[in-house]
């Protein structure tokens, strides 16, 4: 029904007749009538001859709001691997289109975000692949292994690479201008942490500490004396952390993090399951993710089955997924282990 009001309002927009609409698209006036008065609907091979007449995307044939529209258009960035080139520029065509209103332009450039980096993640997927075969049957170039290594996100020892100067001035003049801005306070500490520009990250976290009164704050704290080799005033931070009361879920897994990276596994699996277990629905999958991530580490293959197994049951149960890419990667996983 909707379909057909639109097409009767996109005709009459035009000042098309019900004929010469019908003459445009090669069918008959009386079908043209049938889809406006809601008694049929256009073939769905035909929806995008009839996009293309309007000059509008097929979703706005089905009267979707613009918020309905770009609903859509993130559940397919989530549910998709690579979207070939003529997916890609409808998209981005959608997207700029909704970039031009004020009143959308900043969550359509959010959504032209998402596309760009699940593009920019399966290539670097395929880049892996191939970077395998490459090497394998270069017999180990240099160059080949090289590329592997990039396309696989290693560890890059050259610190003109490594460094995240640019990252961080950007994220400094922001949250200049947005000093209540948490998120953002976050990430330039994460990166000056990561670069061991502990002095910096000092001054920030106190900038931190004015608007976050979580475990982020004592998180950083920790992060910080441990960059600096102060170990005892990190052990007394963590102790500190985990007496908590009253955080949100992902201070638990914040602490299995802590855990996994001083190889501590059984403690870190300890804080995955609670902070799952604490996790309000919907439930995500990343605990089970970790659990799966250790597993595999220490060698345990049925260990990680189960986690994964536990990611499709959670996307099943929380999140109503049961196809599409997310659920593909997990199943693959687990074929890989079998």
């Amino acid at each position: 029904m909707e379909m057909g009001k639109e097409i009767r309002r996109l005709r009459n927009d035009r000042g098309l007749t019900q004929e010469g609409l019908a003459a445009a698209l090669n069918v008959t006036a009386q079908t043209v009538s049938k889809w406006e008065l809601g008694n049929s609907m256009p073939d769905v091979q035909m929806l995008p001859e009839i996009a293309v007449y309007f000059g509008v995307t097929i979703d706005q044939l089905f009267a979707m709001t613009p918020e309905q529209q770009m609903e859509r258009i993130e559940n397919r960035i989530y549910d998709r691997g690579l979207f070939d080139e003529a997916e890609e520029r409808q998209i981005e065509q959608q997207l700029g289109a909704f970039a031009e209103k004020p009143e959308y332009a900043g969550q359509a450039k959010l959504l032209l975000t998402k596309l760009y980096n699940n593009q920019a993640e399966q290539y670097r997927l395929l880049a892996v692949e191939t970077g395998k075969e490459a090497v394998e049957k270069t017999g180990g170039d240099r160059e080949a292994v090289s590329e592997l290594a990039n396309a696989w996100g290693s560890y890059i020892p050259d610190w003109n690479i490594r460094n995240h100067h640019e990252l961080i001035a950007w994220y400094s003049d922001f949250c200049r201008a947005n000093p209540d801005n948490r998120a953002a306070h976050m990430w330039l500490l994460d990166n000056l942490i990561d670069d061991r520009r502990l002095t910096e990250a000092r001054e920030v976290l106190e900038k931190l500490a004015r608007i976050d009164h979580t475990f982020r704050t004592p998180m950083y704290r920790y992060m910080i004396a441990m960059a600096a080799g102060e170990k005892e005033e990190a052990e007394k931070v963590l102790r500190e952390m985990e007496t908590m009361e009253g955080q949100e879920w992902c201070w638990a897994t914040t602490l299995g993090d802590i855990y996994t990276l001083r190889q501590e596994y059984d403690r870190a699996i300890e804080w995955y399951r609670k902070g799952q277990e604490i996790q309000p629905s919907p439930k995500f999958t990343d605990s089970a993710m970790c659990i799966a991530h250790i597993c595999e580490i220490r060698g345990d293959k049925a260990g990680a089955i189960a986690a994964y197994r536990e990611m499709l049951r959670l996307m099943k149960e929380e999140w109503g997924i049961v196809s599409g890419e997310q659920r593909d990667f997990v199943e693959r996983a687990i074929r890989k282990l079998q």
